[in-house]
């Protein structure tokens, strides 16, 4: 199989395990689903976001253990349906290659936006939970250094 062809299978197994464990998922999982079926050449969808489904619950169990191995087989088994579908259809590369960059975290699984904020006051002193980074503001009057 082209080398390409193998990276782009791994690309798309290792997107869907991201989004298989974000908020995002129930969409993900019906497109995958549509395309998986579409090009296997089979009506049942459903059967097709049952095994998502049962991959999902999978790594959750997985990761919930701490068995990064299980963790591992969930992708492995993934990239191994996408080399199948594409060695069989490699008419199906292009389209999997845009769901891959729909898929694909931005930054490297890292959102960029801004945040503004506005204190007021002569003390401001307290935790600050800002984008999922928490740091400590303390102008010296608390019981944290600075």
């Amino acid at each position: 199989m082209d080398a390409e062809l193998t990276a782009l299978a791994t690309a798309g197994a290792t997107a869907l395990v991201q989004q298989m464990v974000t908020d995002g998922w129930a969409q993900v999982r019906g497109r995958a689903a549509a395309f998986l079926a579409r090009r296997r050449g089979t009506d049942d969808e459903e059967a097709v976001r049952d095994g998502l489904d049962a991959s999902r619950d999978e790594l959750i169990a997985a990761r919930q253990d701490g068995d990064e191995d299980s963790a591992a087989d969930v992708t492995a088994a993934l990239r191994g349906q996408l080399r199948r579908l594409l060695r069989e259809d490699p008419g199906a590369a292009g389209e999997l290659a845009a769901l891959v960059e729909e898929w694909r975290p931005a930054q490297g699984g890292l959102s960029v936006r801004d945040v503004h904020n506005s204190m007021s006051g002569t003390v401001q002193q307290g935790i600050v939970i800002q984008a999922g980074v928490i740091s400590h503001l303390n102008n010296g009057n608390g019981p944290f250094p600075r």
